[in-house]
Order: structure tokens, then C-alpha cells, then sequence
């Protein structure tokens, strides 16, 4: 009986009161952070208000204001880790501004995780496709207003940043400024995504946008990828026949931005009316803008340097500078020391941070920065290993540069030279089968393996060089070395026993069979330019028309910058075929109004002709300069 009356006793110290083991509030202490971080709804002229995180350094006073919008998560984007220190709590990309006192902010878009209103993918300017009245133009001119006005550390002055459709806000915030926006720098931004970035290029669609699509549409704070029919994506998109097919198959055409994408295959007003690029040439702003991209950025190639270079055909080259580094998509951001088989000269995406792109925005958001000597093109020479530091770019080009283009012909027993062939008719041949296509990558083919996605454009293309239906030409192993400087251009003249075709034109530099300092590399062929064209829109982007049977018809198209050398001892090598599945949706090559819902009797092989001779002499035309310019 004593027992248990001390038991009694004892077990009302510990009673519990109902209220159960976890707090109304519970507050982490501070006081020892660097920053302090506050969380605000900012309004904007409709009313609806946006998620906004702002970190400021603690004791900060007139510090500047450098602000990213995304559509990735504001929050999560200010919690790289769980920490109080404010270098570790920011993304790695932050570190020169952070240690340097700068004020931080990210914003979740309209419609996105935090944020109020309505989310549209790329949402376009106000006008025919866009009638709410506001755009990313509206809502970062009153997000910059409003923190200028409200956050009393600051110094008044905005610099904007951010990579991929975090880019493509900022350069929608320079068609319509705010006067406290004084620098920008959009990187890898998407701008065109017909032509060249996310979601087409020229014509042939990235069947990768349905897991994006999927993943930003589903749900407001995200969504998960469609679930996968087979462990290799090759086999999921074939067995399923067209992406229309695909899209059906796992309730794509629930989400309208998927639907939109399948409604509009060719290059019509509704793409026409969202390329970026001519419209800040249209409306150029006198906003210092640093233009950057990776020179083999999977996902948007276009956006940077076609922004560039619009904004300078129109006179605006002063204010706007172009960086291309060595790195993938949003690259730029993250340690730069290699890339796929490649090793660089240092941590070439800290150089950068440090070096240019930090002295370039304090030039415009301090009172008290020196001025710089920011280089008008900064870009890594990929063959020699070093930065180069020019005045303008292209160093050659078609019209209007230091250096013509230099044609590199096809040639008998699969070789190729700077000298025109004879006129002679000649042509080399291969079938192309759309039940076999070739695929972008050695299988399995997986497109949630982020480490082979982001650095396939690296990859070795002597999976695809033996191949009957690619055609693979080389040169002599080279006894001076080759320096292009620009964008190669793919010049074929082709047949199809097909009524469509695709043509993908891959520019490589083989290296010598023996690599003594990294023999991993022996005979490796790396891939310096490559892209696809759909055939269809080879007379017109917007108008496709069939191709006549057995015809020679002429396919020139544009591919991807490159500032590199084909060293001696090496081989320039182009290789052509009409397929890269599964990242590029399988041409029919039966001509139908809309490729996304072609039935499976529409898909049947085809003969492909590659002339070579005469008025037919297919090449590549290289931006060949004679000497480094370094």
C-alpha cells in the first residue's frame, strides 16, 4: 500500500495536461546567425500577392539587392542547408555576393508553391496571348518597387539573376524595367522554345518536357514524372508509338500546357509571339545585361547567345556582354573544374563568379565600386584550355565579321576536306527506320539519370559511328590545328523515299587513338556541335510542306556556338542521321498534318541520300579563324 501511494505521487509530476507533446509555437534562437530572414507577401497591382524570401546580412546598411523569381520553390531556394550561416543557407551559385554583403531575394511566381493567382508555364506578354492584364513584366516591376520602398537596409539599387525559366524572368523584366533595376544577368535563359531550347528544335520535339511539364503543372507546389512503362525510356516511347500517344497514355492531355504544346507543332503566332530574343531587340532597355550560357547546355542552347546577338544587330552591343563557359545547363552555378571526360584550367565557374560577373554587378549596384574592365565576350576556349577575353562575337560568321565561313565538304570514301568536290553526281545512302531509331545515349536509356542527362552532350559518339543508318565522315588526322570561333551551320542537300525526314548533324572532334594523360580518352569522339531539323519545315517554320519523293532538296540550319580548337594529332569528324530517340519524338516519314498523332501505319522506313558533289555538295560550314584569339 506505501508503494503504491509513491507511485500515485510520483506519476502526478509527470501528468500529462491534455495538450499533447508538441507546442503551439516553437521558436529556433537566432541570435547567433549572420542573417536575418524575413517572409513576405508582396502585393501587386491586381491585388494578388507573391511569396517573397528576403535574407538580409546582419547589420547590413545600404547594401544592394540582388533578386531571382522562380517557379522552384522560394523557400527551399533560401534553405540550401539548414544552418546560420548565410553562405550555407543560399544556393552555391550566391557565394561572391553573400560574403560580400549583398541582400538576397527569391520569389516564388504567380501561381507557384506560396505565391497567389494563376500559374502559366512561360506565361507571355500582355497582349494577343495574354489578355489578364499581367505578365512577369508587371509583377517583377512591382516586386522591385515594393522592396526598394520596404527594406531599409537597402541601398535602392536591384540587380536580377537566375538560370533556365528563372532566367527567362529576367529578361521578361527588361522589356518594361523598373528604375531601380540597374544590372541583370540571365543565364542559360529560355527564349525561344521552338527553335532551340526547352521544348523544340527546329521542329522536333523533346519528348524530356513531359516529365517537366508534369512535374511544374500537376500540382501547385509540384508534381511527380509520368510513371515510367519500362526501366529504359526506349522502349517506353516506342512501344507507346507517338508522343501524342505517350501524352494519352498517362493523362498528359489533362494538363493544358501539354495541350498546348501538341496544338501547335510548327513555328505559328503562338511561338512566334513569345520569342524573347526579338522582342528585347524590338524594345531594347539600357540595363547592363550579362548574357550567359554553357557550351553544352542540354536543355537551353539558344536563349543566351541568340539574345546577344539580336540586341547587337540592333546597336545595343555597348551595355551587353556575353559569357559562354564551359558547362552544362545552369552550370555556371555550380563547381566548373570538368565536365563529362573533360578537365578545365581551375574551377572555371568560380573564376567567372569572382572575376566578372561580382565585379560587374557591384560596377552597377554600389556607390563606392571601382570600375571594372568587364570583357564584351568572355568565353572558354574548349580545345586550348583557357578563357578568351574578345571585343566582340562572332569571330567568324556569313556577314560582318573579322573572318569568313569556311565550307567543310563531304567527300568519296566518307572523308571530308575544304576542297569542293568534282561535279561529277555522288551521294552515299543509309535506311532509316523508325522502329530502330538511333538513340541520344548507349541503353538503357534512363531521362531521371540526372548524371547522364547532364552531360550526354559529352558523351562518346562511337556508339552511333559503325552504325548502318549513320553516316560517318572524318578527316586525315590533322597536322596544324583547326580553331572555329562561332556557330558551324549544317549545309545538306538530301532524298528521302520518305514524304518527311529528320536530319541530325553532329560535328566532333575525334581524338588520337593514344591519350598517355588520361587514356581513357584514346580515340574518344567528342561532340562540339549537334542538332536535329525537322524536314518538313525546311521552305518555311510556320508552313510545313511535304517533301517530294527521291528529290534532292537543300536542309541549312544553324548549330550551337563553339569557341574551339581541333588540336594536331586529332580528326574533325560529322556524323548524319534522321533519328536521336528517345529525347527527340520519332519522324513518321510519312507525311502527316500533326507528327504528335500519327498512327503506327504512318511510321515506315526510309532510303536517305546525302549528295556530295556539284551543285549538291553538301558540308558544314565552319567559323574557322586562322589564328588564337587569345
Amino acid at each position: 500500500m506505501k508503494f503504491a501511494t509513491l507511485f500515485a505521487l510520483s506519476a502526478l509530476a509527470f501528468a500529462q495536461d491534455g495538450s499533447g507533446d508538441i507546442p503551439k509555437t516553437f521558436k529556433v534562437p537566432q541570435d547567433s546567425y549572420d542573417y536575418v530572414k524575413r517572409e513576405v507577401m508582396i502585393p501587386m497591382r491586381d491585388g494578388v500577392k507573391l511569396f517573397t524570401s528576403v535574407v538580409v546580412p546582419k547589420g547590413a546598411k545600404n547594401a544592394p539587392i540582388l533578386l531571382t523569381r522562380t517557379p522552384y520553390n522560394a523557400t527551399g531556394r533560401t534553405e540550401r542547408f539548414h544552418s546560420g550561416r548565410m553562405l550555407a543557407t543560399l544556393p552555391q551559385g550566391d557565394d561572391v555576393f553573400v560574403t560580400d554583403g549583398y541582400i538576397r531575394v527569391f520569389q516564388d511566381v504567380r501561381g507557384k508553391y506560396k505565391s497567389e493567382g494563376d500559374y502559366w508555364m512561360t506565361k507571355p506578354v500582355r497582349g494577343p496571348l495574354n489578355t489578364t492584364g499581367n505578365d512577369h513584366v508587371t509583377d517583377t516591376y512591382d516586386t522591385i518597387d515594393w522592396l526598394v520602398k520596404n527594406i531599409p537596409e537597402s541601398n535602392g539599387r536591384v540587380g536580377m539573376i537566375g538560370s533556365s525559366y528563372e532566367g527567362f524572368t529576367v529578361v521578361m523584366a527588361l522589356l518594361e524595367p523598373h528604375p531601380a533595376l540597374k544590372v541583370a544577368a540571365p543565364e542559360s535563359p529560355m527564349v525561344d522554345g521552338w527553335m532551340g531550347d526547352d521544348w523544340f528544335h527546329y521542329g522536333a520535339f523533346r519528348q524530356t518536357n513531359f516529365d517537366y511539364t508534369a512535374m511544374q503543372t500537376e500540382k501547385k507546389d509540384g508534381g511527380p514524372a509520368p510513371v515510367r512503362d519500362a526501366y529504359d525510356d526506349y522502349d517506353g516511347f516506342r512501344r507507346l508509338g507517338s508522343a501524342g500517344a505517350y501524352a494519352r497514355a498517362h493523362g498528359l492531355d489533362q494538363l493544358p500546357w501539354a495541350v498546348k504544346m501538341m496544338e501547335h507543332p510548327a513555328y505559328d503566332v503562338f511561338w512566334q509571339g513569345q520569342a524573347l530574343d526579338k522582342m528585347v531587340a524590338e524594345h531594347p532597355s539600357q540595363i547592363p545585361t550579362m548574357w550567359i550560357q554553357g557550351l553544352w547546355d542540354q536543355e537551353d542552347m539558344w536563349g543566351a547567345i541568340h539574345s546577344y546577338l539580336a540586341l547587337k544587330a540592333k546597336g545595343q552591343a555597348d551595355h551587353n556582354y556575353l559569357v559562354m563557359g564551359p558547362w552544362r545547363h545552369s552550370g555556371v552555378n555550380y563547381e566548373g573544374r570538368e565536365l563529362g571526360p573533360l578537365k578545365w584550367d581551375g574551377d572555371t565557374a568560380l573564376q567567372f563568379r569572382r572575376d566578372v560577373l561580382k565585379p560587374f554587378f557591384d560596377r552597377y549596384l554600389k556607390t563606392d565600386a571601382p570600375k571594372t574592365d568587364t570583357p564584351h565576350v568572355f568565353i572558354y576556349n574548349t580545345g586550348e584550355n583557357h578563357w578568351d577575353r574578345l571585343n566582340s562575337w562572332p569571330l567568324a560568321c556569313d556577314e560582318g565579321c573579322p573572318e569568313p565561313m569556311k565550307p567543310l565538304y563531304l567527300e568519296a570514301g566518307f572523308g571530308l576536306a575544304f576542297e569542293k568536290p568534282a561535279a561529277a553526281s555522288a551521294s552515299d545512302s543509309y535506311i532509316s527506320d523508325p522502329a530502330k531509331p538511333v538513340p541520344y545515349l548507349t541503353r538503357p536509356v534512363r531521362f531521371a539519370d540526372g548524371d547522364r542527362w547532364r552531360t550526354w552532350l559529352l558523351s562518346d559518339q562511337r556508339t552511333s559511328a559503325d552504325r548502318t543508318d549513320v553516316l560517318t565522315y572524318q578527316t586525315p588526322v590533322l597536322t596544324t590545328p583547326v580553331r572555329i570561333s562561332g556557330a558551324p551551320v549544317a549545309d545538306l542537300h538530301a532524298a528521302t523515299t520518305g514524304a518527311d525526314a529528320d536530319w541530325v548533324v553532329k560535328l566532333i572532334d575525334v581524338y588520337p587513338d593514344e591519350v598517355p594523360s588520361q587514356p581513357e580518352m584514346g580515340g574518344y569522339q567528342l561532340g562540339i556541335s549537334m542538332d536535329i531539323f525537322r524536314g518538313r519545315y525546311r521552305q518555311s517554320f510556320e508552313a510545313p510542306s511535304a517533301i517530294p519523293s527521291g528529290v534532292p532538296e537543300r536542309y541549312r540550319f544553324v548549330l550551337p556556338t563553339a569557341n574551339h580548337v581541333f588540336l594536331t594529332g586529332h580528326r574533325i569528324m560529322v556524323q548524319i542521321q534522321s533519328s536521336w530517340f528517345p529525347l527527340y519524338d520519332r519522324n513518321p516519314q510519312t507525311y502527316v498534318p500533326n507528327i504528335f498523332f500519327a498512327k503506327p501505319s504512318d511510321y515506315v522506313k526510309a532510303t536517305q541520300s546525302v549528295y556530295r558533289s556539284g551543285d549538291n555538295a553538301s558540308a558544314i560550314w565552319l567559323p574557322v579563324v586562322a589564328t588564337s584569339p587569345k
